[in-house]
């Protein structure tokens, strides 16, 4: 990932409701969850959702499909967790206080911890 990479995602999680988008597809987990059902959790209208599932998409956040006559967006686990590293690639050389403060964060999360 580069840095214009990361901005580019930074940029899209940076608003509440996108933040909110996001964080309601990954607990919905691999199997996605349907546009309708993420506008609905969060309370917000439609179009904006739309609107943010649309700037979370084209960031590489989430990907999606068409099932029938919904749409269902999935968290792309892979380039959140490359995100993540990216975030904190450098940040622990030599820094035995960050060091620990990250294991200690992600001790029990598989998931984020094998990820980078």
């Amino acid at each position: 990932m580069t840095n214009d990479d990361a901005v580019v995602n930074l940029f899209a999680l940076a608003h509440p409701g996108r933040l909110n988008v996001f964080r309601t597809i990954v607990k919905a987990g691999p199997g996605g969850i349907a546009a309708g059902k993420i506008a609905e959790s969060v309370g917000i209208p439609a179009n904006t959702a739309s609107t943010h599932l649309s700037i979370l998409t084209g960031a590489g956040l989430l990907s999606a499909y068409r099932d029938g006559r919904s749409i269902i967006y999935r968290a792309n686990f892979s380039h959140f967790s490359e995100l993540v590293g990216f975030m904190v690639e450098d940040c622990c050389e030599g820094q035995d206080e960050a060091s620990q403060a990250l294991r200690a964060f992600f001790k029990g999360k598989p998931a984020m911890a094998e990820a980078k």
